[in-house]
């Protein structure tokens, strides 16, 4: 979905205006046939800008430059049906089925003709692969309650979709010319048979034809009539027979035959003939509900185009007040666009459980619980993750948003966040999102950390907070604790801890031309700046304050991370100047003069530092300048920090 090699085609462009995408083999002024008039009826009654694609056409560029809007697939023999899982998979859709596409021939009989046998699509790839494709759309639209009863029994987890039966569509010139016809040949005597004209075996013509025969009626085959004569011709005529040779959805003709008082006689394959709406002697009350079916289905479809999954968002606290977190800022941010914001406070005694107290009285959308924890404990550490999971564990939405209380989103992110929600990845439960590290104040952001964190996922219920794995050991009396390559947080299975796997924006490509922007490389710097930049407009991103305060960073490294690490990895670093990579000598002979000092020149002269060796002036650290201002919210906090 993100980074995708498309093969344009330069001589289709989707108008930027467009809201809904229909696609069909053809439309109605090339081919005047029964789907083609209900899509075409459709069309003419959109309240969306609609913009007609033929199914041949469809490319993996237009399905990413229409990925903003709704799709509406109707026929679509011509269709690469090895577009089918990145449909699934990306866009937001709905199908109009007119027949049985899970058929290689779009019809169990006529497959049962042809190769003398019954028809076993539904257990084939091409089957499972339309059977995958209507699974995936956001709403089915069907022609008769007997094919949605087809379709089920042989796919039954299709039951679970948004399915309609919508019959054929007619639009309003239709309505008033009938409501002509009646009028000008209601005098007339009806006189004689009309028979649908087809080669296809599958109309019956012949089978129509010999029926007329055997009880000696006058008839007319009508072969190649413009519609507009076909309808006057029923107007006055005594009856239609159609008897096809397999089943047949909801056929136009009938209906029309119906609406113009024709005499029917028809077979068991005519699918819709003993639904509600047509099975009456009231033709009011058929023509009533074909004129509301455009209503219906444009009703749905503006559900479609506008719905979107809830949204909770979670974070974690714990003294924040004390060590000055904006975390006021990065609740507030959140619910600008979740629809609920967990917090869960490990038991601060500063004031910040009861100022959330306060807060959740205030606002609706705000939830808090109280997990109190030993901080004490020698894996203290551990404790991280699981409070993030237990905020995900009070989350009831469809989707989740994590984010720390030192992450702030801007408000210019709520409508990116909404539309990736819509149109979330198929074939994943968490996507990685652009994290903006600021070094020093918001005039440098760190190139030298990765631009990337777990953010939005889906609320399942095995998705949780922890130690992978791999990672996973147990100290001499049982206690959990975690190799390096974790920060005790990663996105892990319930039960078997595995990873969760995550869909990325960060490309091989990306990482690369970032490594060599540290190398000093200033082409690839100029790039990865330019590509930064672009990746934190189109995408959401969250602002990170970790290292906006430098001299306050370096404090807490003194007086937290470091015991943070050790109780986490089961390492033991005392105090000596080999473990102080700040300033190569222990903590205890640090002055907060030089803390201060220190904090300025990393300012001022690096770009970023990650303190795993000591820090090294001669070789400044690259950074980004951002184009983006800072989000309005945290403009209080940054201000007094600066």
């Amino acid at each position: 979905m993100f980074n995708s090699p498309f093969n344009i085609k330069p001589n289709i462009r989707i108008p930027e205006d467009t809201e809904i995408i229909v696609v069909a083999d053809l439309f109605s002024d090339q081919y005047i046939g029964g789907a083609e008039l209900t899509t075409q009826a459709l069309i003419d009654s959109s309240p969306f800008k609609v913009f007609r694609l033929k199914s041949k056409d469809v490319s993996l560029e237009l399905l990413e430059k229409g990925h903003r809007c709704h799709w509406i697939f109707g026929n679509f023999a011509t269709m690469d049906i090895n577009l089918i899982p990145t449909i699934v998979a990306n866009m937001n859709y709905s199908v109009l089925e007119y027949d049985y596409k899970y058929c290689k021939y779009r019809s169990p009989e006529k497959h049962q003709v042809i190769e003398n046998i019954s028809c076993d699509c539904h257990n084939e790839p091409h089957g499972k692969m339309i059977s995958a494709f209507f699974y995936g759309s956001k709403s089915i639209w069907w022609m008769s309650e007997l094919q949605l009863e087809k379709y089920c029994s042989l796919f039954p987890f299709l039951r679970e979709k948004n399915n309609v039966v919508l019959s054929s569509v007619f639009d309003d010139r239709f309505f008033l010319t009938i409501k002509l016809l009646r009028e000008k040949y209601k005098a007339q005597t009806r006189e004689g048979w009309l028979i649908c004209g087809s080669a296809s075996w599958i109309k019956g013509t012949d089978q129509a034809e010999q029926w007329c025969k055997d009880n000696d009626k006058a008839y007319e085959i009508l072969w190649d009539v413009p519609y507009e004569e076909v309808l006057e011709k029923m107007a006055y005529a005594e009856g239609f027979v159609y008897l096809p040779q397999g089943a047949d959805t909801c056929p136009r003709m009938v209906i029309e035959a119906k609406l113009l008082d024709c005499q029917l006689h028809v077979n068991e394959y005519v699918q819709h003939i003993n639904e509600l709406w047509f099975d009456t002697d009231d033709t009011f009350d058929t023509e009533a509900y074909l004129y509301a079916a455009r209503e219906r289905f444009w009703a749905a479809i503006k559900y479609c185009v506008e719905w979107r999954p809830s949204l909770s968002g979670y974070t974690t606290t714990l003294n924040c007040i004390r060590h000055n977190y904006p975390w006021e800022a990065s609740i507030q941010s959140m619910l600008g666009f979740c629809d609920e914001v967990v917090v869960v406070d490990g038991g601060s005694d500063d004031g910040t459980w009861k100022k959330l107290l306060q807060w959740a009285e205030e606002e609706a959308k705000l939830k808090v619980h109280l997990v109190d924890r030993d901080w004490a404990h020698p894996r203290f550490a551990v404790f991280d993750g699981a409070q993030k999971a237990a905020a995900r564990a009070h989350c009831v939405s469809d989707m989740c948003w994590q984010q720390d209380a030192d992450e702030v989103v801007h408000e210019k992110d709520a409508q990116k966040i909404f539309e990736l929600a819509r149109n979330f990845p198929g074939t994943v439960d968490i996507i990685s999102l652009p994290v903006i590290e600021y070094w020093g104040g918001s005039e440098k952001v760190r190139i030298d950390v990765n631009p990337w964190k777990w953010r939005l996922t889906r609320n399942k219920p095995h998705i949780t907070h922890g130690i992978p794995r791999e990672l996973r050991r147990h100290d001499y009396v049982g206690d959990l604790y975690a190799l390096p390559g974790t920060d005790g947080c990663d996105y892990v299975h319930n039960e078997s801890f595995e990873r969760i796997p995550h869909a990325s924006f960060y490309t091989e490509e990306i990482h690369a031309c970032r490594l060599d922007s540290l190398a000093g490389n200033e082409e690839a710097h100029q790039k990865y700046n330019q590509w930064f930049n672009v990746a934190v407009e189109t995408l959401p991103a969250v602002h990170h304050y970790s290292w906006y305060n430098l001299t306050r960073k370096i404090k807490t490294y003194r007086d937290y991370w470091s015991k943070h690490w050790q109780s986490l990895y089961d390492i033991r670093q005392g105090d000596t100047a080999e473990n102080n990579m700040f300033f190569q000598k222990p903590w205890t002979e640090v002055t907060e003069k030089e803390i201060s000092d220190l904090a300025v020149r990393l300012a001022e002269e690096m770009g970023g530092w990650v303190f795993h060796d000591p820090v090294d002036f001669s070789s400044p650290t690259p950074y980004i300048v951002l184009d983006r201002t800072e989000p309005a919210v945290i403009e209080d906090w940054s201000s007094k920090e600066q």
